[in-house]
């Protein structure tokens, strides 16, 4: 950085957070300014852009596929950990305790937590999903009101 000012500090400036003396001199010598002039600056607030009426419609949406995205990211990673631990686990039920085969019982309950996720991940199982979400908080909303 010419200013000798961290990244991070410039990010945190950038944000709205206030600037120590020492930065606002290195950004004041760097910019050819002074302290009073980037002081001013910094105090004055910024005019609200003109947000389109569905931005709360945006955000929401934004906000799901975000959700949406890690959810389909942590099933991928529950069956890939599967096939890389179940094999393990079958070497070691087949030599530790070969007369008792629980490696089945673990891989099968792992198999229908994985057949489940895919389920509820995909939206083949609803059960529990935005319609439902939906209708509890109305009720919710409704018993609140009756109070």
């Amino acid at each position: 950085m010419h200013a000798g000012v961290s990244a991070r500090t410039i990010q945190r400036i950038e944000t709205g957070k206030r600037a120590s003396l020492e930065t606002l001199k290195c950004l004041a010598a760097v910019f050819e300014t002074t302290v009073s002039e980037l002081v001013q600056e910094q105090t004055m607030t910024p005019t609200p852009s003109p947000q389109p009426q569905n931005s709360a419609l945006q955000a929401e949406a934004e906000k799901q596929a975000i959700a949406y995205v890690q959810n389909v990211k942590a099933f991928h990673m529950n069956w890939i950990t599967a096939l890389v631990i179940l094999p393990v686990l079958y070497v070691l039920n087949q030599r530790l305790s070969p007369e008792f085969d629980w490696f089945f019982i673990v891989a099968l309950c792992w198999g229908a937590a994985i057949g489940l996720h895919a389920l509820v991940i995909f939206g083949m199982f609803k059960f529990f999903g935005g319609e439902w979400e939906q209708d509890q908080f109305q009720k919710r909303l409704q018993k609140l009101g009756d109070l």
